[in-house]
């Protein structure tokens, strides 16, 4: 990957919806040598879709939460049961004081609750621990 890789990931983060001819004319190259070099990285598994930043309040999830899994077994077998439960938009296997963060987006502290539930209903899970996220100050991508 060269910089000009860098620079189209970097404007695609930016605005996944520019076209190549704009694409190529921001690094430099034409239309079809641009979608040819992203056409390659998806190839490559660099980008691995496109997607758009949603205002997740509009769509009623409001509360972000950050959870710690404590587990008896090796949680990242527990994959599929987490991905299972919608609200949970990220899961990571961590080193530290638990076994997997997970990050949540729900409508209040009642459907929290719930999700709680839920995860505890997952074989392995003995706890959890919750941060309850009051403002986001900002979030990005790394480029």
């Amino acid at each position: 990957m060269d910089d000009i890789d860098r620079m189209l990931i970097g404007l695609l983060e930016e605005d996944a919806t520019r076209s190549y001819a704009v694409l190529g004319k921001a690094v430099g190259l034409s239309s079809g040598a641009a979608h040819e070099r992203v056409r390659k990285l998806r190839e490559r598994g660099v980008i691995r879709r496109t997607t758009i930043e949603v205002d997740q309040a509009a769509l009623g999830r409001a509360v972000t939460a950050y959870v710690l899994v404590d587990g008896s077994t090796w949680m990242g077998d527990s994959a599929d049961r987490l991905a299972a439960i919608p609200e949970i938009e990220e899961a990571h296997v961590i080193a530290g004081p638990a076994s997997v963060l997970l990050k949540v987006r729900m409508a209040g502290t009642v459907e929290l609750q719930d999700v709680l539930r839920r995860v505890f209903g997952v074989d392995g899970v003995t706890g959890t621990r919750t941060i309850v996220v009051l403002e986001t100050l900002f979030e990005r991508t790394l480029k």
